[in-house]
Parts: C-alpha cells; sequence; structure tokens
C-alpha cells in the first residue's frame, strides 16, 4: 500500500525525479514522459467522470479504468530490466486489456454501425471522453518511443493503452444516447 507523509521532496527542483525502484532520472526521461502521458489520460478521464451522473452505465467502467491507469504507470516507472528487487513491483496484467475488449463489444453491440467518422461533441461527457482519447492515443505513443529507444516496456501495458482508446471512442459514442446525438463529419462541408 501506498503511504505518502509528505507531499514535497525538493528532489524535482533540479529537474530530475525518482523512478520507482529509487533510481534517478531526468524529467525529460522518455520514460517519464510516457507515464505522465498516462497520468494526463487519467486526469482527462476523470473529467469525463465527473460530467456523467452516477447511475450512468459508464460511471463505473470509467473509475475502473482510472485505476488501470495507475498501475500502468506504477508498470512503467519500475523500468523491468531483469533486476531482483527487493519487493516485487506491480506489473499490468493481459486480463485488464482483455476486460476492456469484453466491455468494448458489450458497449458497442449498443450502437448502430457508423456511417461518417464523428465530430467530438454533443454531449459534455462525450466531449471529454474524445479529450480523454486523444490524450490516451499521445500516452501510446510515448510509451512507444520508449519501447523503441530499447528500454523494457510491458506488453500488457501496450495492449492496454491501444484498447483504452478503442473503448474511449465506444464510450464516447455511449455518452451521446448512444450514438443518437454524435456530431457526424460532413466532408468538404465548408468549401
Amino acid at each position: 500500500m501506498v503511504r505518502l507523509t509528505k507531499i514535497y521532496t525538493k528532489t524535482g527542483d533540479g529537474g530530475r525525479t525518482r523512478l520507482g525502484d529509487m533510481s534517478e532520472a531526468d524529467k525529460t526521461d522518455p520514460r517519464v514522459e510516457a507515464y505522465g502521458a498516462v497520468d494526463e489520460a487519467n486526469a482527462a478521464i476523470g473529467l469525463a467522470v465527473a460530467a456523467l451522473d452516477e447511475t450512468h452505465d459508464l460511471h463505473a467502467i470509467l473509475i475502473a479504468i482510472q485505476n488501470d491507469l495507475f498501475d500502468v504507470g506504477a508498470d512503467l516507472c519500475v523500468p523491468d530490466r531483469g533486476e531482483k528487487l527487493e519487493w516485487t513491483p506491480l506489473r499490468m496484467e493481459m486480463a485488464q486489456a482483455e476486460r476492456l475488449e469484453r466491455q468494448i463489444d458489450t458497449l458497442n453491440a449498443r450502437l448502430e454501425p457508423l456511417d461518417s467518422f464523428v465530430l467530438p461533441g454533443g454531449f459534455e461527457a462525450s466531449a471529454r471522453l474524445h479529450m480523454a482519447r486523444t490524450i490516451t492515443r499521445r500516452a501510446e505513443r510515448r510509451v512507444f518511443a520508449l519501447k523503441a529507444s530499447g528500454e523494457p516496456v510491458s506488453d500488457a501495458v501496450v495492449i492496454y493503452l491501444n484498447r483504452l482508446s478503442d473503448l474511449l471512442f465506444v464510450a464516447s459514442r455511449v455518452a451521446n444516447e448512444d450514438g443518437a446525438k454524435d456530431v457526424k463529419w460532413v466532408p468538404g462541408a465548408n468549401r
């Protein structure tokens, strides 16, 4: 369990931070950028949750995702370099991505197929979910950049973020009265 007794440490004043394994890294390090983007996605999802009634079908799903995103951050901030640690770091599991797949399928079954792309809009919760989706895509790109640099990244993290952006798209349509209030893109409408 995490216990925070002191909020500021002054470690970051010089542009450095500590990873979960207590090693130091620059605040611009690709790993810090990756889990920072995941944190942004989580905050954006929190705004979407705040725009939903607590009884809405999406509310509990999104709260569970917010908890998962803390797991993603915990996984990313302790690089698995094959070293023996004094504790067992928290790692993402494929079951978490598989849960998202089941939720996507269930939610998508309620929706009419699209005949156009949709614009972020409609109800406030839907627009916020679109914002969360785009931030999640950025987090996914940061994680891929980290992996491409040769740093260890869990496949479960990569797959989870990819599925999450898909779920957030479907959720944005559900938040728009199951797609009834979707704002469709009209190609070339303003020529």
